[in-house]
Formats: C-alpha cells, sequence, structure tokens
C-alpha cells in the first residue's frame, strides 16, 4: 500500500509533537510543521520532514505546501491543523490589536491552508482535514475570550465547510480537548505580559487574586490528561473509515457538552463563572 501522508501544524512541543511521533510509528509519513526554525531543525534530527510554516504568514504557508507537495507528488492524504495559542485577560482589557494578532494566528491562517489543501484533496479524489478545537468552542469561560473568539469562530467555519463537503471524497472534522498537559499554560502567560495592563485593570484584585495565580502554577488541572489522548481521537478521525463529525477529549468537554444542552444560560453562566 501507498504510505499515507499527513501535514500536522504545531509540532514543537504538546499535540502537534505527540501526534507527529504516533503517526510516524504507525507508518505514516509526517510532515511535522512548526513556527519557529530552531523547532523544524530539532524535528528534521529526528528524522521528520519539518517545513516552517507561521501562520500569521501566509507566504510561509505557500511556500511549506508547495514542499509538502513536491516531496509527495503532488498529493496529501490529511492536514491537522493544530498551533495555536491564548491571550488569557478580561474582554473588557482585551487590545483590538491583540484581538486581530489572535485571529490571524488561530483562525486566518488555518483557513489559508485548509483551502490550499482542499485544491489538492480535489485534485486527488480524496482527503481529511481535521481541526483542533477545543470545549471552549462551544462553552465560553471567564478571562479567556480571545481564546474563546478564535474557537467559537473556527466551529462555526469547520461545521459550514463540512457540510458544503457532503458531495465530495473530503472529511472535515473537530477534535475538541479540554485541559491537556502542554506547554500552553506558559505560552499564555507570555501572551498576558505582552497585552494585558491588569495593574491599570478594574479587575486588578481578581487579576491578582485570580488569574494570576492559576496562570504562573506549575500545578496541573487535576482532570487534565495527556497530549495523547488527543492524539487517540486524531488515529480514529484518520482511520476509521467512516469518522465522526467531531470528537470530545477529557472529562470537562463531556460534561460542558451536557451541560450546554440541558441547562438554561443563566445556570450554563454561573457553572462558567466558576472556572
Amino acid at each position: 500500500m501507498t504510505q499515507k501522508t499527513i501535514l500536522i501544524t504545531g509540532c514543537s512541543t504538546g499535540i502537534g509533537l505527540d501526534a507527529a511521533r504516533t503517526l510516524r510509528d504507525r507508518g505514516w509519513r509526517v510532515f511535522a510543521a512548526c513556527r519557529k526554525t530552531e523547532d523544524c531543525d530539532r524535528l528534521r534530527a529526528e528524522g521528520f520532514d519539518s517545513p516552517l510554516i507561521d501562520y500569521n504568514d501566509n507566504d510561509s504557508i505557500d511556500k511549506a505546501l508547495a514542499e509538502v507537495l513536491s516531496a509527495t507528488g503532488g498529493g496529501l492524504d490529511a492536514l491537522f491543523n493544530n498551533g495555536a495559542y491564548a491571550i488569557p485577560g478580561a474582554v473588557e482589557d482585551l487590545p483590538t490589536d491583540a484581538l486581530r494578532e489572535i485571529f490571524e494566528a488561530n483562525f486566518f491562517g488555518w483557513h489559508t491552508l485548509s483551502r490550499a489543501v482542499i485544491r489538492v484533496m480535489r485534485a486527488q479524489g480524496h482527503g481529511r482535514i481535521v481541526q483542533c478545537s477545543s470545549v471552549l468552542g462551544f462553552a465560553a469561560m471567564p478571562w479567556r475570550g480571545a481564546y474563546n473568539a478564535t474557537k467559537f469562530a473556527l466551529e462555526a467555519l469547520t461545521d459550514t465547510l463540512r457540510v458544503e463537503m457532503r458531495d465530495t471524497p473530503i472529511d472535515v472534522i473537530l477534535i475538541e480537548p479540554g485541559p491537556i498537559t502542554t506547554a500552553f499554560r506558559a505560552n499564555s502567560a507570555l501572551q498576558f505580559e505582552r497585552w494585558i495592563d491588569w495593574k491599570g485593570s478594574a479587575r486588578a484584585a481578581q487579576y491578582e487574586n485570580q488569574l494570576r495565580k492559576r496562570l504562573y502554577s506549575d500545578a496541573p488541572s487535576a482532570m487534565e490528561l495527556p497530549a495523547s489522548a488527543v492524539t487517540t481521537k486524531l488515529i480514529h478521525a484518520l482511520e476509521a473509515r467512516r469518522p465522526n463529525p467531531r470528537y470530545f477529549v477529557t472529562t470537562p468537554t463531556y460534561i460542558m457538552g451536557i451541560l450546554r444542552r440541558v441547562l438554561p444560560t443563566r445556570a450554563l453562566d454561573w457553572v462558567a463563572s466558576r472556572n
């Protein structure tokens, strides 16, 4: 059989790295993309093809996909859009420029890459596009407005694309993790320091006593799962004859999925406010 090929973004650490290593072990040819040259070099040292993809840079997306297609003879079986980040902070303290920037990385760049890959998959007559969303793509939580917004937008766009692709041999799939053990929190702290003037906020006491303590804590969430939990769902999404439209990961995701269906809005707001 011809070796299956997949392009995965955000492979420097966490979910993307675990997915890349696991799928390679399962016989896939993995193109493990990263945003930084040094991370690509490290993965190439592990034997990966590692194109440079910065979702904020359309030229890097075009160049990376051309590199992948050159290596595969023009085909690509699957795309796993994964690279993303958060900017913690209250919506009232979130600069609009910060929101613009995070949408470039978490949403617009994904759309640019997906559109380009769809053309390839249409030409070859098959393909799967898997989007790594979040429980925060359907259940908004406080202090996470920027990330919530990008993931809600991603869910809407992906649901629409899935419906539109029903008349094609291209499957479009969402994976919705909850708390996963990665460097995500540490990266979020850097964005918080860059964008949020918490000391000048009307919520300074809440930042001091709540958000910052959580953000700079090394203690894992009680319900965190390893990145391999996401990879397990990804494998089913890629290899099942009939993949599910969406996959929940972690207990909080399942709980919020149920509560969103059964609770009135005010009750769901109360639950969200406790997180």
